[in-house]
């Protein structure tokens, strides 16, 4: 077994070769500027299996036994930075404007259903709140569109007959893990306020736990952005701060993946670092109060 006293080190070439593997698995891109936080993490890996050798640990990824280690090397190669309520004008963008667009147009259409996907979930911060706005949402568009429908008492969070589905997936199951729990810190609750923790959460001595009738909307899942198998007819898709972990050519793929998987005219939201500009067609960028989205162009 290795002792925490060996530094295993790795030479370039069998930098390239892992930078190869996570790219071929995964789609992540470790250039020369991030090249020594894969080595770094790698290195991690290497101890926690017990080797003292990059020929040992290479053998264990390539192997039959390989999957596993695989995705615990991808899980620590990720960051999984995220918080409630992030990246207020966006969010404002997305519950004020782009779901008025939508509950017309689907109340138009006698469309009652409504799909958001939160692609790179993290522990579940995103895709939560991403529901508490669609259900405050389509609570202010009920009152000035009432339907002729009794309401159930107690009153639902979602008015029938809508129907609400979030979607929420990640590469690593620990944080999904986390993530369907629905149990928060007061740090992690410090961006909530007040009538959101009334309505949404049950206080269990010290922390915040996700209520019952808003866990029900929301399901999680793994997926390995990489695949051509990813959820379809969404009509909004999140996906932040996931593109900057790719090169130029694995973004344009994605970003053509995300256009297939949006209903006509869906929206696709991206981190506030990043751009769909030189890498698709596809779509027209919505801009209102520092929020941005892209809505899928249709033919």
């Amino acid at each position: 077994m290795a002792t925490p006293s060996i530094q295993v080190t790795l030479t370039e070439a069998e930098i390239k070769l892992l930078q190869t593997l996570v790219y071929q698995e995964c789609g992540m891109f470790f250039d020369e500027r991030r090249a020594h936080f894969l080595e770094d993490r790698v290195r991690r890996r290497i101890k926690e299996n017990g080797f003292d050798n990059f020929y040992h640990y290479y053998k264990l990824l390539t192997g039959s036994q390989g999957r596993t280690e695989i995705a615990a090397l991808v899980d620590n190669l990720t960051i999984n930075e995220t918080s409630f309520f992030r990246n207020k004008p966006q969010l404002d963008l997305f519950h004020k404007i782009t779901m008025e667009e939508i509950l017309h147009r689907k109340h138009q259409r006698r469309d009652w259903s409504l799909k958001i996907w939160s692609a790179g979930c993290s522990t579940g911060q995103e895709p939560y709140t991403l529901a508490m706005l669609m259900c405050d949402a389509l609570a202010f568009y009920n009152l000035r569109n009432p339907l002729p429908i009794e309401t159930p008492t107690p009153k639902p969070l979602v008015p029938p007959p809508w129907k609400v589905e979030v979607l929420a997936s990640d590469i690593s199951y620990r944080v999904l893990r986390t993530a369907q729990e629905g149990s928060y810190s007061e740090t992690q609750m410090e961006p909530v306020d007040y009538s959101y923790r009334l309505r949404y959460f049950d206080k269990v001595n010290d922390r915040y736990m996700i209520k019952k009738a808003l866990k029900e909307f929301i399901h999680f899942d793994f997926h390995n952005l990489k695949t051509e198998f990813l959820p379809q007819h969404n009509d909004v898709i999140f996906c932040r701060n996931v593109m900057i972990y790719f090169d130029e050519a694995e973004q344009k793929r994605l970003i053509n993946k995300f256009h297939r998987c949006l209903k006509p005219d869906g929206y696709l939201f991206v981190g506030h670092a990043e751009s769909l500009f030189g890498l698709s067609d596809k779509f027209r960028m919505v801009h209102v109060n520092n929020g941005t989205a892209y809505q899928r162009i249709e033919v």
